[in-house]
């Protein structure tokens, strides 16, 4: 009997592994490929937007330590768009400071960067070193740990009838637009940005983003689209497509319509160059298996490599799972952004 395929998987499978991705790396000039793979990323992701709105900060709430400043405000992205975020200033720094933007993954929100644990889930994410803020401010770093879209204060109240999962309605939604909730993430940042260069404390050429899981997602695109980003510290979240997005369960608003007809996530990773990626990974996490990072990796390597910044590309892998391993990255980030 002619075997047959019903499975939906199968087909998808089959067209990955057959498909010839348009910016595939095999060696060509690097230049003229990663402007390309860079215009692509933009449109896959639905496009930025053309014109830049106010920023519109507001403060909020302040607390003073021994130890630090802190600023709770609201920025505006877009319009009907607006960003909480918690600046975090250390005392005792030399100025200008590096700046870290802080970005959770699918966590209640953004008051676990600065480590403030509401119930027994949030203290377990702030035990997997998710105070992202705190651990930036404690190392010299200006801190901001921006509010995503779909979590936390950014939740989705507005609809009567929503999904359970806080991020599917936006998903839909803005792939009915022409867009990503990616995409509109990456904005965020890229907002976040100019808000951090008009900090007096912040050196603008050492601005760093860092995030776990859909955080470490964003950071990398981001990082991918912004070259102000100088170093992408993407924890469990950087992967081969073909080991992770297309074989594991995961979050619409990790995904990008087309991206695998133009490169694998380890080209991708060619955008960042020549400027510093630290990707951190655990050993057993079941999201992002250890296996294609490793694969991803090796590619992106090799183009760092071409562009003469092989140096600029490290990996760190713990021990444990789906989490950041604070100990073993700090050191090098301290290195890096450097």
């Amino acid at each position: 009997m002619k075997q047959r395929f019903f499975a939906p998987s199968q087909y998808h499978l089959h067209l990955m592994a057959t498909t010839e991705r348009e910016f595939a790396w095999t060696g060509q000039d690097f230049p003229g490929w990663q402007k390309g793979l860079r215009a692509r990323l933009r449109e896959l992701i639905g496009g930025l937007p053309d014109r830049k709105v106010p920023l519109n900060v507001e403060e909020i709430e302040r607390e003073e330590t021994d130890e630090y400043v802190r600023l709770k405000i609201v920025f505006s992205a877009e319009e009907c768009a607006d960003v909480p975020a918690h600046l975090v200033v250390p005392k005792g720094v030399e100025r200008p400071m590096p700046a870290m933007i802080c970005l959770q993954g699918h966590t209640p929100g953004m008051h676990v960067s600065i480590g403030q644990a509401q119930d027994d889930r949030e203290r377990d994410l702030i035990a997997g070193d998710r105070d992202f803020a705190v651990q930036a401010m404690r190392h010299g770093f200006v801190a901001l740990a921006v509010e995503q879209r779909c979590f936390g204060e950014r939740a989705e109240k507005l609809q009567e009838k929503r999904w359970e999962h806080p991020c599917l309605d936006a998903v839909f939604h803005s792939l009915m637009l022409g867009r990503t909730v990616l995409g509109e993430r990456i904005w965020d940042v890229m907002c976040a940005i100019d808000l951090l260069q008009e900090q007096p404390e912040v050196d603008p050429d050492r601005i760093a983003c860092m995030g776990n899981s859909g955080g470490g997602t964003v950071t990398f695109y981001a990082a991918c689209l912004d070259p102000r980003i100088k170093l992408a510290v993407p924890s469990c979240s950087f992967c081969a497509y073909a080991d992770s997005s297309m074989k594991i369960v995961h979050c619409g608003d990790c995904y990008i319509p087309g991206i695998l007809r133009v490169a694998e996530m380890g080209e991708v990773a060619g955008l960042i160059a020549p400027r510093k990626l630290l990707v951190v990974a655990g050993e057993e996490d079941d999201i992002s298996p250890v296996g294609g990072v490793r694969a991803a990796f090796e590619t992106a390597r090799g183009i760092f490599a071409a562009a003469g910044c092989e140096d600029a590309i490290r990996l760190i892998v713990g021990p444990e799972g789906h989490r950041f391993y604070a100990e073993l990255a700090w050191p090098q980030i301290m290195e890096m952004v450097h």
